[in-house]
């Protein structure tokens, strides 16, 4: 009797001591894995500079593939010394990271602006056109990574799949021209292209330091037509863009759901004689959108990318549509200096989801 209560305490002193422990070693874990996801940002973008770098070279000189044939050859070769493009490419690309490292992304040979300034003009179409294709991706693609986890290994859960894999692989331009032919062209119920009505537009200008953003722009108008008609020029373009990581989305909430259906407390749940339908929506639902969050920088970028095809095909003037305006006009400046850009917010967007993954799940940090 004497040994079994001299043995009770024993076992709560390590168990006191271990949280502590444990909350240390978890602590230290994400400040270090914050860490290293910080520095990565570095390297990141200096190889996408560099890549970019090069590649454009690889044409020539920005000043030949823009105002070749345009100007008497004796003008060009004084153009081309006055800019500095006739030195060494290894000197050229050292100040070209000189010029990044300062803040400085070059100026456009189109219409002389810096390219900063066309981030900062043209960058908030395109991150309102970002922020409706991700509310469009998150409607469509978790309902439906739901219902196909609901439905497994079933022939609708083969059509769902199915769905999936063309909504990733149809080109954005493709999908926005058979969604204008179909919703502008055939049943005229949505705008065929632009971010609003003229009048509309012209209502926001006039508005003191307007955002960029048209729906918060169309609010400040007071104008009540104005709103609702922002909405509709956005529905064509994020839907087309959305339907892109939709895809990703769908399948990868299906193949989370379907997992966590092997752990134990959903195991638990089930010898409680919970129902199939509420284990997919309440217990495995959760678990399963962790997942999404740490691939929504990798989804970012691709809604970037497919923001050029997208602004091109419904003219939302934005910054996709002004670089594939830069590429025809041959102004390789332009082209380097936004991509440069685009990859620093890729990057960026990047460590801050994986910053927000590491604070929700805690296996993300090891």
């Amino acid at each position: 009797m004497t040994t079994s209560v001299d043995t009770v305490p024993a076992p709560d002193a390590p168990a006191s001591i271990q949280p502590s422990g444990t909350a240390s070693r978890q602590g230290g874990g994400l400040i270090r894995y914050l860490i290293v996801r910080f520095l990565l940002i570095f390297p990141t973008i200096f190889i996408l500079v560099t890549l970019v770098f090069f590649l454009m070279r690889a044409t020539g000189d920005p000043i030949t593939a823009a105002q070749g044939g345009h100007v008497p050859p004796a003008q060009l070769k004084h153009l081309i010394h006055e800019a500095g493009y006739d030195r060494p490419l290894i000197v050229q690309y050292l100040q070209y990271l000189g010029q990044i490292a300062r803040g400085d992304f070059g100026t456009t040979f189109t219409d002389h602006q810096k390219v900063t300034t066309v981030l900062l003009t043209y960058g908030s179409a395109t991150l309102e056109l970002a922020f409706y294709a991700l509310i469009v991706a998150f409607l469509v693609g978790i309902p439906l990574g739901l219902l196909a986890a609901y439905i497994r290994d079933r022939w609708g859960d083969a059509v769902l799949r199915i769905l999936a894999v063309l909504f990733y692989a149809t080109p954005v331009f493709f999908s926005g021209l058979l969604l204008k032919l179909i919703f502008a062209s055939w049943l005229d119920v949505l705008p065929v292209a632009g971010r609003a009505s003229t009048s509309v537009e012209l209502e926001m200008q006039l508005l003191p330091h307007p955002t960029g953003i048209y729906l918060i722009d169309a609010f400040r108008t007071g104008d009540p037509a104005a709103v609702p008609d922002v909405l509709e020029h956005a529905v064509l373009p994020a839907v087309a863009l959305g339907l892109l990581t939709a895809g990703v989305f769908l399948r990868l909430v299906r193949t989370n759901v379907i997992g966590t259906f092997n752990t134990q407390y959903v195991d638990a749940a089930r010898s409680r004689g919970v129902g199939e339908f509420r284990l997919v929506t309440k217990h495995a639902y959760k678990p399963a959108l962790i997942p999404i969050i740490t691939v929504i920088g990798l989804q970012i970028a691709l809604l970037l990318g497919g923001a050029v095809l997208t602004e091109t095909t419904f003219e939302w003037k934005g910054l996709g549509f002004q670089l594939n305006a830069y590429l025809g006009s041959r102004d390789f400046v332009a082209v380097q200096g936004i991509v440069a850009l685009l990859a620093v917010i890729v990057a960026v967007v990047n460590f801050i989801v994986d910053v927000i993954a590491a604070l929700i799940d805690p296996r993300v940090r090891f």
